[in-house]
């Protein structure tokens, strides 16, 4: 499940390259970063929950 999860986000980053998703917050291309911020976040909570 995690590497489904980390695979969609890397694709969600290089769609926002392409074409900018508009939500709030993801306007521009260059804010490809933040999905970048959001994945890292997720990621480091599953490993601290996860026994």
């Amino acid at each position: 499940m995690n590497k489904f999860i980390g695979l969609f986000l890397v694709l969600l980053m290089a769609v926002q390259l392409l074409y900018p998703l508009g939500l709030p917050g993801l306007k521009r291309r260059r804010d490809f970063w933040k999905l970048a911020v959001i994945a890292f976040v997720l990621w480091s909570i599953v490993l601290l929950i996860r026994p």
